[in-house]
């Protein structure tokens, strides 16, 4: 039963039918929020024995005391795990604090201030500094590049990949410095950069010749059913290609141990390393090697994060099955909505009539769910169809999420019957 199927009177029927089950939606005084992929109570129980980590022996593995200064680069034991993780050479990753967000500041700030071993000066100094933004995106990445000035330009993401052709085409200008990527389970949409695709990225050619691809490989054990999908070598690829410093690689175990106190990483060409510790070094004597010999410790090896990320998909995994039968089951007959149906990560992709977005959520708001705002996806916050909402089910529990996720679908349902009843 499709709008366009119906009549103005039966459109009319049901909205009011929609509207009704809205007003009890909001008697029902709901506290709910599916705004920010954060892990579960349930899943930071997973890994309380780092709490008591990493016991009477702070030595790591080349003897030297964890609880001192220095090791910029980081403990070598994590770093073995990650460097297989990331596909890159141990001894071109850095591992450091909690937040792999702070890497890529430090990485654009410094790119910005000193220049990249490739730059003919410091961005800052450059006419204009351009990103290239596949969406729907990271909010959190556009809102790094905004605040430095940096313009963003959006091109589709695709399943395999951005729209290369776009990408081609804007990479000629010699403004465009980098490209940001959540090359495995995207952030929203659950995409994955193919092979071909990662290495027509690192074959690009660019008018820019320090141009970055900033790989965020946020979700790259964060599976949801058995097959373990393969993220693409993009640092052999760039170097394969001759560009060896293109690819600066990202990591965390925020969403593998504790979101609040993890360890993150970073991996790239040998002389991208040398330029990110002698401009890091300036701003700090060494990360927390406590935490990161706990975590060397507890993980042990990478079939021992594989283990614990299968903890997190037992507990995951009927979390998005829920979200994906609700939508199927209230949006799906209606042709109001499309949406992804990811193999990891956190997040599930919601495309809804065009223009009704800002209204699904701010309906949603009013019902007592908390939903990104819309746009969020898109660089300055800016949808320009006004559709898309990216809907994070890892934080509630599974009664709370079928509950938001049955009055999000009233919600989308009621503001599309408004748009089809509103005079042209």
């Amino acid at each position: 039963m499709t709008f366009d199927s119906l009549t103005r009177d039966q459109v009319q029927a049901f909205h009011d039918e929609q509207l009704d089950a809205y007003r009890t939606l909001q008697k029902a005084g709901l506290k709910l929020d599916l705004t920010r992929g954060k892990p579960s109570p349930e899943q930071l129980d997973l890994s309380t024995e780092l709490l008591s980590l990493p016991g009477d022996d702070y030595k790591d593995s080349k003897g030297t005391d964890t609880r001192n200064y220095g090791g910029l680069n980081g403990l070598p034991e994590l770093r073995e795990i990650f460097a297989e993780i990331m596909q890159v050479p141990v001894d071109q990753v850095v591992a450091g604090d909690n937040a792999s967000l702070a890497m890529m500041h430090d990485t654009v700030v410094f790119s910005l201030l000193r220049g990249t071993p490739d730059s003919p000066r410091p961005w800052v100094d450059e006419d204009e500094v351009t990103f290239i933004c596949p969406v729907p995106g990271y909010d959190r990445h556009f809102a790094l590049t905004e605040r430095y000035g940096i313009r963003m330009v959006p091109v589709e993401m695709h399943d395999d990949g951005p729209d290369m052709a776009a990408v081609r085409e804007l990479a000629a200008d010699p403004s465009v410095r980098g490209i940001w990527l959540v090359p495995t389970y995207g952030n929203p949409s659950g995409a994955v950069v193919s092979e071909a695709v990662a290495a027509e990225l690192a074959a690009l050619e660019t008018a820019a010749p320090d141009f970055r691809i900033l790989w965020d490989n946020a979700y790259a054990v964060h599976h949801l059913t058995e097959e373990r999908t393969k993220t693409a070598d993009i640092v052999g690829l760039c170097a394969a290609s001759g560009n060896p410093n293109r690819a600066i690689v990202f990591a965390s175990t925020s969403k593998i141990t504790f979101a609040g106190s993890g360890v993150c990483f970073l991996g790239s060409s040998a002389e991208n390393i040398e330029w990110y510790l002698g401009n890091l070094g300036k701003r700090t004597i060494g990360p927390d090697k406590v935490n990161q010999l706990s975590h060397a410790r507890y993980l042990g090896d990478v079939e021992g994060v594989h283990r614990l990320m299968n903890k997190h998909r037992e507990i995951l995994a009927p979390k998005f099955e829920a979200v994906l039968t609700i939508l199927r089951e209230r949006l799906g007959p209606h042709d109001v909505a499309t949406w992804s149906e990811p193999k990891g990560g956190y997040f599930v992709s919601l495309d809804v009539v065009d223009g009704t977005a800002s209204r699904v959520v701010e309906l949603c708001g009013e019902a007592g769910i908390a939903m990104t705002p819309a746009g969020a996806s898109f660089p300055y916050g800016q949808d320009p169809r006004n559709r898309n909402i990216r809907i994070a089910p890892s934080f509630p529990s599974l009664d709370e999420l079928t509950t938001a996720m049955d009055g999000l679908a009233t919600c989308v349902l009621l503001a599309a019957a408004e748009q089809h009843l509103a005079p042209e």
